[in-house]
């Protein structure tokens, strides 16, 4: 061992005797908790609809008879609370923090079901952001947790490393837009998941095409869609392409989307139902 050694064999070449495997970061469950399967929700940007995604995954398999949750990981931009129109604060005892229920029984924690006003700015530097996503997994009781989703925030940064890092992912679903520049924010979104050893399950593409209502014509509203090329050069599945809707749009903004109608991410639900569990 050298006289200068910090013991931080992670960030260390020397090949000593006392060397030590890198150690896990994963952040232990709340010890009342037992979720089976965690699935993160990214995006390489803003603004292409992956809390809804989330939303709606979490919903589709609720309404297989499966037991959901989200963890809302998006801390500066939060958005799930108002898809399902929660307004209540969360509640804690001695045993940790409790989610709060949508009326269908999906179980959510956000950082806005803890704030006095909804509309407060989280105006947190990285540490303190890492610091409430780890504690939306060891403090929280989820309880008995069949699938859980996280809202991830967008990018590769602090926050989403965070995700990567100290929750036991079973993989990723990477939420794209029909766009030219769609090819170089799905890499990034690849290369992290791979430095970070966690799976892609696949692309779903949302804002895809808009339906005409009288003759049903599709129109690509954000030009041609480049998902099916995107996948193939990266060797993965398309999991669904989501239209342009106005009522999943009124839906968010009510608080009601529990009430969606649609199929378009079966595909990606039943990916999920094939994974094995840990």
């Amino acid at each position: 061992m050298s006289e200068t050694c910090t013991h931080d064999c992670a960030s260390c070449g020397e090949n000593c005797p006392s060397r030590t495997d890198p150690q896990s970061f994963l952040e232990p469950q709340n010890h009342l908790s037992h979720v089976k399967k965690v699935i993160g929700v990214v995006s390489g940007k803003g603004g292409v609809g992956k809390s809804l995604v989330t939303s709606l995954l979490a919903v589709t398999l609720q309404r297989r008879g499966l037991s959901t949750a989200v963890l809302d990981a998006d801390v500066t931009g939060p958005s799930i609370p108002k898809c399902f129109g929660l307004k209540q604060r969360a509640v804690s005892d001695e045993n940790g923090l409790y989610p709060v229920e949508t009326k269908t029984g999906i179980r959510v924690m956000s950082i806005n079901l803890l704030l006095e006003e909804e509309t407060a700015p989280v105006v947190w530097r990285g540490p303190v952001i890492a610091g409430a996503i780890k504690q939306f997994w060891t403090d929280v009781v989820w309880g008995d947790v069949d699938y859980m989703f996280v809202d991830m925030p967008p990018g590769t940064g602090d926050a989403p490393l965070t995700v990567f890092q100290s929750l036991p992912l079973d993989g990723i679903v990477i939420v794209t837009s029909p766009q030219e520049l769609v090819s170089m924010i799905v890499s990034k979104a690849v290369e992290m998941a791979k430095l970070m050893n966690v799976p892609v399950l696949g692309l779903i593409e949302n804002m895809s095409y808009l339906e005409c209502p009288d003759c049903k014509k599709r129109i690509s509203v954000f030009g041609e869609s480049h998902i099916d090329e995107v996948a193939a050069k990266y060797g993965l599945k398309v999991l669904g392409k989501m239209p342009i809707d106005p009522n999943l749009a009124s839906m968010c903004d009510k608080g009601v989307i529990e009430l969606f109608e649609g199929d378009w991410l079966e595909k990606a639900a039943d990916l999920a139902e094939s994974l094995p569990e840990k």
